[in-house]
Parts: C-alpha cells; sequence; structure tokens
C-alpha cells in the first residue's frame, strides 16, 4: 500500500511539474505569437535604451499596430531581464514594432528611432547605462539596411558631426519580454521611473513630431 501511495503522489509531481512547465512556456509566448491585424503588416525591430520608453513611442506613431518590449543583437539563447542584466548574454533591450507598410513607412520607423533617442551615447541612454542598453538599428533586408545606413549618413553630415554610435545589425533572434514588461508604461503610470524618464521622453517625441502621431479617439 505504501509503495502504490507513494507511486500516486510522484505520478501527482511530476504532472504538476508538467503543467507547470506548459503554464511557464504558455506565458512566456503570449507576446511571440502576436496575432496580425492585417495580412500587410510588416515588423521593425529596434533598440534605444529602455524598452517601456521605446514601445510607448513607437506604440503612438500613426500605422504602428504594436510594440512589444523584447531582447536581441546577443549571443544567448532564451535571455531574461535578469540575465541581460549582467552585460555578458550581448543582447541589448528592443522593440518588435508591428506596422502596416501602407500607412507608414520603414523609412519614417527609422526616423522616429533616430528622432527619439541620443544615437551618439554609447552603451546606454540617461539615465540607464550599460550594453543592454545601446543604440542599435536592426534590419531584415539589404533595402532596409540601405535605408538605415543612408540616414545615418545624412544625420552625420548634418546634425551630430560624425558622432553617431548605432550599431547596424542583421536581426538574427527577438525574444519577447516578460509579460509584466509590456505596456509597462501605460499600464504603470505611477512608477517613478516612469514619471521621470518614459513619459517625458515621450512627450519629447510627441513635441518633435506631431505630424507622425495617432489622432485622438473621440471621449
Amino acid at each position: 500500500m505504501k509503495i502504490a501511495k507513494l507511486a500516486t503522489i510522484l505520478i501527482g509531481l511530476f504532472l504538476l511539474t508538467v503543467l507547470w512547465g506548459f503554464s511557464s512556456e504558455k506565458e512566456n509566448r503570449k507576446t511571440s505569437d502576436i496575432k496580425q491585424t492585417s495580412k500587410e503588416t510588416k515588423v521593425a525591430y529596434f533598440a534605444s535604451g529602455c524598452f517601456w520608453c521605446v514601445e510607448a513611442i513607437f506604440e503612438s506613431v500613426r500605422g504602428v499596430e504594436e510594440a512589444v518590449s523584447g531582447y536581441a543583437g546577443g549571443h544567448t539563447k532564451n535571455p531574461t531581464y535578469k540575465t541581460i542584466g549582467t552585460g555578458k548574454t550581448g543582447h541589448a533591450e528592443s522593440v518588435a514594432v508591428y506596422y502596416n507598410p501602407k500607412e507608414v513607412s520603414f523609412q519614417t520607423l527609422v526616423t522616429v528611432f533616430f528622432g527619439s533617442h541620443d544615437p551618439t551615447t554609447k552603451n546606454g541612454q540617461h539615465p540607464d547605462y550599460g550594453s543592454q542598453y545601446r543604440s542599435i538599428a536592426f534590419y531584415q533586408t539589404q533595402q532596409e539596411k540601405e535605408i538605415i545606413e543612408n540616414t545615418i549618413r545624412k544625420l552625420n553630415k548634418e546634425v551630430y558631426k560624425g558622432k553617431i554610435v548605432t550599431e547596424v545589425t542583421k536581426l538574427e533572434k527577438f525574444y519577447p519580454a516578460e509579460e509584466y514588461h509590456q505596456n509597462y508604461e501605460r499600464l504603470h503610470p505611477e512608477n517613478s521611473y516612469v514619471q521621470r524618464v518614459s513619459i517625458p521622453r515621450l512627450n519629447r517625441f510627441k513635441k518633435k513630431f506631431p505630424e507622425l502621431l495617432k489622432k485622438r479617439k473621440d471621449g
């Protein structure tokens, strides 16, 4: 009887472990299994400091359907917020920008990217510093690479005097961040970092590019 009881307990623990693992995997997949809202939807990827800030900026742009916080640009599999904080994974806090190219072009998204952070600061955006906060413009096609490089040449000549340190990197893999990071600025307006850093950064962008913003819904 004791053996049978022990076997029952072990089987129960095994099933709980399997179910917990499935639940965790499902939670981690939530943001990677985003349903595209139209057949035309494309995805662009950028890193420019805290992804809470970057996500909110891109989601304010007309033609952007959704922005997802995550990790990219590194050499390790399945990075987490904790592991990239060590600076040893190579990943940067990044965003996947889901957009309708009939409403907003990749060139415009690149303009938003460079116009919403300081691309001359190496490994950081005030007040966050470290390789996980570095500036990266990811490309998936040769055309996207050329758009990014042409924009950098133009800005280096006209604005930054050759000081841009943004990396131009081919996207290998994007890992969505933990669920609690998604839409963080919108869901946690009381957070001190959001109030001191994220919201002011978003407002500076809105003031700089009012023509790119989504129209406010009535009511």
